[in-house]
Order: structure tokens, then sequence, then C-alpha cells
């Protein structure tokens, strides 16, 4: 990481800016950690989704600091940012929890481009959609078969249509039989860098760079001092349609 990312204390970027816990930070770190040590007693088969954005990058850690038998995916979408790559390398390297890595068809990706173009994803919402079916909603799906929950990094504070997420979400068992649990609900994005600060964990150097929430390269942007947390996703369409699928009920 470039030297020019760290303050004249030594922290990162990130750090500096946004690690400040909350009063009641200790708490839930300690519901956190009890919500995932129940997760992983008694649901099984039990997966961990990551991003490898900061949320993800601190579940992960506390999977592996708690020695919790929770294996984590990730959807590598092929158009990922070279940075994130990067970290899903180190996530392999170093993680004691299984770390498996799931592709989408490349037929279904060559067929898209072919018909629809490398850029279609910017011509409407329809198109954009369709690109994350096949990148990510496809793969999404294999990662989850057979899984009776799965983990999120989710926050209540990360947008209006989050506003709502509760730490285990069973809304889809009936028609799924999926729970899904977001152990960081209630976390601010001061408590997640007060996390990563004090435990000196691996993270996306593209938070340095201003970018709080990260996608696939083509999606993403940095975000400007007064924007909303997620701006920098799908930043071309209205607020309401920033979502690609993964986690919207229908």
């Amino acid at each position: 990481m470039s030297s020019s990312l760290f303050s004249a204390q030594g922290q990162s970027k990130a750090t500096a800016l946004h690690a400040k816990a909350s009063t009641d930070y200790a708490t839930k770190l300690a519901e956190t950690q009890a919500l995932l040590q129940r997760a992983a007693a008694e649901f099984s088969p039990l997966t961990q989704a990551s991003s490898l954005g900061a949320e993800d990058v601190v579940i992960t850690h506390l999977i592996n600091s708690l020695q919790l038998h929770i294996p984590v995916f990730v959807l590598e979408t092929g158009a990922l940012h070279t940075e994130t790559l990067a970290l899903l390398e180190r996530t392999e390297a170093t993680s004691q929890a299984l770390v498996k890595v799931y592709h989408p068809v490349r037929e279904s990706v060559i067929q898209f481009v072919k018909h629809k173009g490398q850029d279609a994803i910017y011509q409407s919402i329809e198109l954009r959609k369709e690109c994350c079916g096949i990148r990510k909603m496809e793969p999404l799906a294999r990662a989850l078969k057979s899984q009776r929950a799965w983990i999120t990094g989710l926050r209540q504070e990360q947008s209006a249509a989050r506003a709502e997420v509760p730490l285990q979400d069973d809304s889809e068992v009936a028609t799924k039989n999926l729970s899904k649990f977001n152990p960081l609900a209630k976390w601010t994005w001061g408590d997640v860098w007060h996390y990563i600060a004090t435990n000196n964990v691996d993270y996306n150097p593209l938070h340095d760079q201003f970018f709080p929430s990260i996608g696939c390269a083509p999606c993403t942007r940095a975000i400007s001092l007064g924007e909303e947390f997620r701006a920098g996703r799908w930043w071309w369409e209205d607020e309401a349609a920033k979502e690609c699928g993964l986690h919207v009920k229908k």
C-alpha cells in the first residue's frame, strides 16, 4: 500500500477518517459474537457471503478468531477491481475458514457481451440487472444450494432500503428453507473501522481512496464528501434501483 495513504500518525486514510466506536460498541460486539456462535451451533450447513468489503472482512476475522466452522464464499464476477482480486488471494492464503470462489458461467458472459455489448449496463436498468443476474445471481444460487443459512455484512446504516435489516432474517424460510444472519446490522461505519483498526484486519485499499461500497469495477466509483454511503454504486441510476438482487426480496 502506498505511503501516501497513511496519516502522520501511521494510520491508513480509512481508519484515520472513520475508526470511531459508538458508545455501545462493546455491547454490539458481544451481541455479534454470540450471534455467530449460535448460528454455527444451530444451523448447518451455514456459510458467509463475502464481497471482501470492510464489513465482510470484519465478519471473516470474527469467524476465524472465534474458531467457528463457517466457510466463506466470494463471487468472483470477472469484473472485480485488481485490488479486490489481490485481497481475495491474501484471504485465501491466510483464512483458517475455508474460502470458496464462485465464477459466472463463462458462456453466459460471452453471449451477453456478444449480443448486448460490454457497456450494455449503462444503457438501461434492465440490461444492468441482466448482467448482475449472470455474474452474481446465478453463482449465488449455486453457493447457497443446500445451505440452511447464510451470513452477510448488511447494516441498517448503509441505505434507506436496508434501514430495517434484522440480526436474523427468517422471511425466506418458508419458501427457500434459508435463514439470513446480519451480525453487523446495528453497527455503525465507525464501529466497523474501529474493529479493523484495533484488530489490524487486512482490507481493500480502495477504501483508502473513498470507496465505501465496492462492487464490480464498471459499477463502482469513489464518493465525494456529503454523498450517501452507496452513492458510488450504479451512480447513473435512480437511488431506489441500487441493488443487484442479492438482498432484494420479491
